[in-house]
Parts: structure tokens; C-alpha cells; sequence
């Protein structure tokens, strides 16, 4: 899979603003200081010293999705108690400047937008509304199909919409925090893409015909894709498996490729980063080296 030359974020956005769908993480929220810190590793944390009141940080060697599954076994609460006090957790956080020029950005360009975040400080960045597809099937523990967007959407990759990959403070039982809740993530969105029924995305001759036509899982497929504000490191099981899968989709429909950028801080002190920029290259994730995040946020091609 040959990488696409475009090596910076102002370049990208200038060349390719018409054919993007934006996967965008916490680093957005935590970008410039508001009246509260917009991290869910600092929430863990918070909801962490009520359980054991010795947990101050997340212990090295143990990721952040491991951390909830051993908070909910500490706590010996109900299943999802450790979800709801997650999301009440999230109230109150702030629309700032970015995130409004970067969402502008995404309506003038009808790019849709993924997002790993719950709250729904994107959406409210531009008064999008909350849609709920009529489907018979659907499960508040996968609402993969709802989304907020100005105008109803009929194709994901057509038009701008904010969709959640973790879930959503909505539906508080679709939020994905643990190492167990992303493997349920990864069993269905497998038995979207391989086994579902005659027209798996695997094997649909049409591609607007399978299980995930109408999610936010149909973007990652069948778009270009700009990732930032991620971190992606081995805890991000479910959206790292996503891009293998996709790799082996391109793989076997060579006339369906999409490029995908990945931006990030240079950080020549983290021994990690080789080892993850190896692994994205090699599935087709063109990397993109900035020195700070103010490059990202504050570029002036989100302007255009």
C-alpha cells in the first residue's frame, strides 16, 4: 500500500478537504485548559480513589481499559453503576474556541466525524441534533447507527455527522470503558463485517448492502480518514483491530483503498512510539509528525 506524499496537516486539509471522515479522541478536550480538566483517565482515576481509596494513578504496566475492569470488580457495585457514575462525571464540560472552528470545519466540508469521546461537546459545537434510526434491531448497547447531524443522513460517508466508536452519554449502557466491553465491541462488529448473514461487508458485492451500512463502521471502510487527538497505543484494542480489518479488506478489494493519515506529537523520550508508528504504517496509516498540539488545533487550514 503505497503512502499518499501529503506530509503535513495544512497540506492535507488544503488537497483533501472534500474526501475526509475525521476520527478524533480525548487530546481535542484536553488541548486547552477549561474550568475542568476533559480527561476520562483522570475520571478513572477520581472514581478509582472511591473504591480504594490507595488507587491514585493508574498502576504502570496495567492500561487504562484493565484499570475499569479491575474499578468494577473492586466496587462491587451492580453491572454498569461504575457507566452511569462515569457519565455523570461528564456533565458540564466545555465548548472552547477549536473545538468550534474544527467542527465548522467538518459542516462546511459535509465530512462526517468519528469520535472515542462519550460527551457530546462536538455535537453541541455546532447545535447538531441527536437521530435514531428506525431499525427493529436496535440495542442501546450498540447504538452505532445514532448520530447528531443537522439534517437527517442517508449515507454516513455523504454528509457531516458526529458519530460515537465508544458509545455515547445518551445511552449510558453503550459506553465502553473496559478491556471486556471492547472485546464485545470486536465480536460484533466481526459478525458485521464476516458473518452476517448473506452480505457481510466481506462478501457484499454492493457495498451500501450489509449489517453496518448505516453506522459509523461503514465511514472506517469506505472514506479517507484523518486520526487525531488519539493516542492509539495498545489499549485502544477495538479501533487498532478496526484498522487491521480494514487493511484486509484493501487488501482483498485492491479498487477500494482510501488512504488514512495519522497525526501526533513527536515524542522522542516515549520508547513506545517507534513500535506504534510501525504498526500503523503497516496498515496503511500514513503518520504525520507535529512538534506541538497547537499545530494540530490551531492550524489555520480548519479556517478554509
Amino acid at each position: 500500500m503505497a503512502n499518499n506524499p501529503v506530509n503535513s496537516l495544512s497540506a492535507l486539509l488544503e488537497q483533501s478537504s472534500d474526501n475526509l471522515a475525521l476520527i478524533i479522541g480525548n487530546g481535542i478536550h484536553r488541548y486547552i485548559e477549561s474550568k475542568r480538566v476533559n480527561s476520562w483517565d483522570q475520571l478513572l482515576v477520581e472514581i478509582a480513589q472511591e473504591c480504594s481509596p490507595g488507587l491514585v494513578e493508574v498502576p504502570p504496566g496495567t492500561t487504562l481499559t484493565e484499570f475499569y475492569d479491575v474499578l468494577e470488580l473492586l466496587s462491587g457495585s451492580k453491572i454498569g453503576a461504575l457507566q452511569e457514575q462515569f457519565c455523570a462525571l461528564l456533565d458540564g464540560w466545555d465548548v472552547l474556541p477549536h473545538h468550534r472552528k474544527i467542527m465548522n470545519w467538518a459542516v462546511r466540508h459535509c465530512t462526517p466525524v468519528l469520535t472515542t469521546n462519550f460527551d457530546q461537546v462536538l455535537s453541541d459545537a455546532v447545535n447538531a441534533q441527536f437521530w435514531r434510526p428506525q431499525n427493529p434491531k436496535f440495542t442501546s448497547y450498540y447504538p452505532w447507527e445514532c448520530h447528531f447531524s443537522q439534517t437527517a443522513i442517508t449515507d454516513p460517508c455523504a454528509s457531516f455527522g458526529v458519530w460515537h466508536i465508544n458509545g455515547m452519554v445518551k445511552y449510558k449502557r453503550s459506553i465502553r470503558l473496559g478491556l471486556s466491553h471492547y472485546m464485545g465491541s470486536v465480536q460484533r462488529a466481526r459478525t458485521w463485517l464476516h458473518r452476517s448473514g448473506a452480505a457481510p461487508l466481506f462478501g457484499a458485492k454492493d457495498r451500501r448492502i450489509w449489517a453496518g451500512a448505516n453506522s459509523w463502521i461503514h465511514v472506517v471502510f469506505n472514506k479517507p480518514l484523518l486520526i487525531f487527538g488519539l493516542a492509539l497505543e495498545e489499549n485502544e484494542v477495538f479501533l487498532r483491530w478496526l484498522l487491521i480489518e480494514r487493511a484486509k479488506y484493501f487488501k482483498k478489494f485492491r479498487e477500494r483503498f482510501h488512504p488514512a493519515w495519522y497525526v501526533y506529537k513527536n515524542d522522542m523520550s516515549d520508547d513506545r512510539q517507534a513500535g506504534k508508528l510501525f504498526f500503523l504504517e503497516s496498515m496503511g496509516v500514513t503518520c504525520i509528525a507535529v512538534q506541538t498540539f497547537g499545530e494540530i488545533y490551531d492550524n489555520a487550514g480548519w479556517s478554509s
